[in-house]
């Protein structure tokens, strides 16, 4: 299996069991509202087919008004977007080098592994579509509280199998001015 597809499916396991112990206590109702809610949460149109498959993580910068660039997740990191027919997608971009908890217990973290734990690694799953030159996403569940039942659109180009879109406002380490620049690559 490839490298990131491993860490992927790690991440996503490890964030549907955060998901799943927080939807413990929804009733079946609210559960079968939340998945027909879902199915097409914004009522548009499935994205375009050049979107839906597997992407690979090329970059993921802030970009400050002077140019200089600043490597959220290292010189290295890695990710996968996969997105389907439907426009749901699951994202995870993650650290290359994460250090292990010295304890080897999730719940026996010093503050300095729980911070970067959180800081190495973004998860979240929702939809996505494209209108024209935006592409929109909602997100639905995320590693990052602050995005849970955020949605948002940006501005893309598409260069043969590369796909970049701007984030105006970074959640983590950008000052005034910084934009987040996000690159994928298509990997099928």
């Amino acid at each position: 299996m490839h490298p990131l597809r491993k860490l992927f499916m790690f991440g996503m396991m490890a964030l549907a069991l955060g998901v799943s112990a927080s939807h413990a206590s929804t009733n079946a109702q609210e559960q079968a509202q939340r998945k027909s809610d879902s199915a097409n949460p914004s009522g548009s149109m499935p994205p375009p087919a050049w979107l839906a498959g597997t992407w690979t993580l090329v970059r993921c910068d802030n970009v400050y008004p002077d140019g200089h660039r600043v490597e959220l997740y290292g010189p290295h990191p890695q990710g996968l977007w996969m997105i389907d027919t439907h426009g749901h997608y699951m994202m995870l971009i993650a650290r290359a080098q994460r250090a292990p908890f010295a304890a080897g217990d999730k719940s026996k973290g010093t503050p300095e592994e729980y911070r970067a734990a959180s800081l190495d690694v973004n998860a979240h799953y929702g939809s996505v579509s494209v209108h024209g030159d935006q592409i929109s996403t909602h997100i639905e569940q995320a590693s990052f509280p602050n995005w849970i039942g955020r949605g948002g659109s940006t501005g893309y180009t598409l260069q043969g199998n590369e796909l970049t879109y701007i984030v105006a406002k970074p959640s983590s380490g950008a000052a005034e001015g910084a934009h987040g620049e996000v690159v994928w690559q298509r990997l099928d």
